[in-house]
């Protein structure tokens, strides 16, 4: 029998390895920042076109590399920081295992060109699908540019699987925040299709976090800083009010380097428990310093997650350091049974000298004399006076003193065993202040309110966007909401369809949107989560071919305005509902898929008491 295993031919082992480590554009972006940071470099700019499909170059002022290097970079498992396997657990690097830029330039067209300081001239390089088309010297800076294109050229199929440019973009812009927020010290930049959308100067840990999510950050963090044998732990956390639905702005950072880890963020979640709102997330930016030979990051191909030698005491201390600071600095309540406050001094008297109350005493005055005469003197004419007090009022017989009195007879009421005919039959009930049950001839049926309700808004935001009839409610005074960079760039491809929904807008900048009205039904308290709720939408739900912006647009307005399950409804809203919703299109799914009633039927509740 013929052998039939056999080796993969590099080009083809190379894709396969691509798979793991280049997901997205997203991921290329990583790599390539990484080995940047790795080269020293002070100034990094990233440039993207087309969310990375078409372009992503990484340009930096790094020690650059000569020509041997250049060439032997594009190798599978070629690295200069590990020499043995021991150096796995001693890690200060971003990039170690040497398969970064061979699995990029497998499935893409990538051209490099680097320069070290003591040569005078530089390489390029050239590769196409993992094979080297052209080498040659050129004059170029000191550091290394990268130039990635056309991703995916040679394997269509994953090239389909890309979503959207603006998800795609977005998770280019994660990956940049990752990055940067870890490396305060160096100077970033990016261009996006031509536009500068971020220029982020060195400085240190709060300004960065404040320059690449907004100005008003700044008022939002509470520092914190603890420092054990086992761990240090510095950055900030967000204040309770400024929690959001999303999981957006939370950051982990071990040693310099982004890490997801749920059990971390439970120790996170528990140190704000009883101070967040149902369904609100909090936001933190913390940096855990830690042996490196304590940890493993070399259990995932994106080496986002990593494995701890002891994670129950870190999670005790990171839950008990988060805690302190929220208390320290009045964020969480604090009971102090020594203490009561109403013996606090104001603050405007600390310091100051109470003055000795003074007493005087007027004693020529007699309460028995009208002038200072004695109270025998008086005694006479001060019973007729209060006797005058009730003249008028002699007594009469009782029958007359309630003869006009008039009593206030109570509505005479029908007993609940009367006819039911003459009364109007209530044909809706609300259960658990979750469903709306409706009788039909055949049975009843079970109505989701919140679910009916969504459905209801959807077809009517759709409606309105496309047939542009919005109505709009003028505010008395503009509202101002304020937004990061990154969430600006989605509200800008979005202003158009919004305004057809309603939405007025007096001001759109980089960082605040100003409302002047808005659709009719939505309130003013609710615009702040509803935009919110857009934004988390067109980050994580991306509409195929098949559906418009303005689908997307109408979904998440309807999930954000619908009535939420546990509202109390009454029954002329109960009854809205019902005769609303089967005057819909679609009455029977919402729009995200989901069953909204369901039907039962008498003869099945008969079986119930067979």
């Amino acid at each position: 029998m013929a052998d039939i295993i056999h080796l993969l031919p590099d080009h083809v082992a190379n894709q396969i390895a691509a798979g793991e480590v280049v997901q997205r554009p997203a991921s290329v972006v990583k790599e390539l920042l990484e080995n940047a940071i790795d080269a020293g470099a002070t100034t990094i700019k990233l440039l993207v076109k087309n969310a990375g499909k078409t372009l992503i170059q990484v340009i930096d002022d790094g020690k650059g590399m000569s020509v041997t290097d250049a060439r032997l970079s594009f190798e599978r498992h070629a690295t200069s920081k590990i020499r043995v396997a021991d150096d796995l657990f001693n890690l200060h690097t971003k990039g170690f295992r040497g398969e970064a830029l061979a699995s990029i330039a497998a499935i893409a067209h990538v051209e490099l060109k680097t320069k070290q300081a003591s040569d005078e001239l530089g390489t390029l390089l050239t590769v196409e699908g993992s094979v080297f088309t052209s080498q040659d010297v050129i004059a170029t800076p000191n550091g290394t540019s990268i130039a990635v294109k056309n991703l995916f050229f040679n394997i269509p199929a994953r090239r389909n699987f890309l979503k959207s440019d603006t998800v795609e973009f977005r998770h280019i812009i994660d990956e940049f925040h990752r990055v940067v927020l870890a490396h305060p010290a160096i100077n970033f930049s990016l261009y996006h299709n031509g536009s500068d959308l971020f220029n982020l100067l060195k400085g240190n840990f709060r300004q960065r976090i404040v320059s690449a999510f907004g100005g008003k950050m700044n008022e939002k963090l509470v520092p914190v800083n603890e420092t054990t044998e086992i761990i240090t732990v510095t950055g900030f956390v967000g204040k309770p009010e400024y929690s959001k639905k999303s999981r957006g702005e939370q950051f982990f950072f071990v040693n310099n380097r982004f890490i997801k880890s749920p059990y971390l963020n439970h120790a996170i979640s528990s140190a704000f428990e009883g101070l967040l709102q149902y369904g609100k997330h909090p936001c933190y930016f913390l940096n855990l310093e830690v042996d490196p030979q304590s940890i493993d990051i070399n259990i995932h191909p994106t080496k986002t997650e990593i494995k701890f030698d002891d994670e129950q005491t870190i999670y005790a201390i990171l839950r008990a350091a988060v805690k302190h600071s929220l208390g320290q600095f009045s964020i969480a309540p604090v009971l102090d049974f020594e203490r009561d406050k109403n013996l606090d001094t104001p603050y405007g008297f600390q310091g100051t000298q109470t003055p000795t109350p003074k007493v005087e005493v007027d004693r020529e005055f007699n309460p028995f004399s009208k002038s200072g005469t004695s109270a025998s003197t008086f005694s006479k004419p001060a019973t007729q006076a209060w006797e005058g007090l009730y003249v008028g009022l002699e007594s009469k017989s009782n029958t007359d003193s309630f003869s006009q009195v008039k009593f206030e007879s109570d509505e005479m009421t029908s007993s609940i065993f009367d006819d039911l005919t003459e009364r109007k039959v209530q044909k809706t009930f609300q259960l658990h202040n979750k469903y709306i049950i409706n009788t039909i001839k055949s049975g009843m049926l079970v109505i989701d309110q919140n679910r009916a309700h969504e459905r209801i808004l959807y077809e009517e935001f759709l409606r309105k966007t496309t047939v542009n009839e919005a109505v709009s409610q003028q505010l008395l005074f503009p509202l101002q909401l304020n937004f990061s960079k990154s969430e600006f760039t989605i509200l800008t491809d979005l202003q158009q369809a919004l305004e057809t929904t309603g939405f007025v807008f007096s001001s759109f900048t980089i960082e605040s949107v100003e409302l002047t009205g808005l659709p009719v039904g939505v309130k003013e308290s609710e615009v702040q989560s509803v935009f919110d709720q857009l934004i988390h939408d067109i980050e994580h739900e991306v509409p195929d071919v098949n559906f418009s912006l303005s689908d997307l647009l109408s979904k998440s307005l309807a999930k954000s305005l619908a009535i939420k399950n546990g509202k109390k409804l009454e029954i002329q809203e109960q009854e809205y509902i019902v005769n609303t919703l089967f005057s819909c299109k679609e009455p029977s799914v919402s729009p995200s898929n989901k069953t909204i009633f369901t039907t039962l039927k008498v003869e099945d509740l008969d079986k119930k008491f067979n």
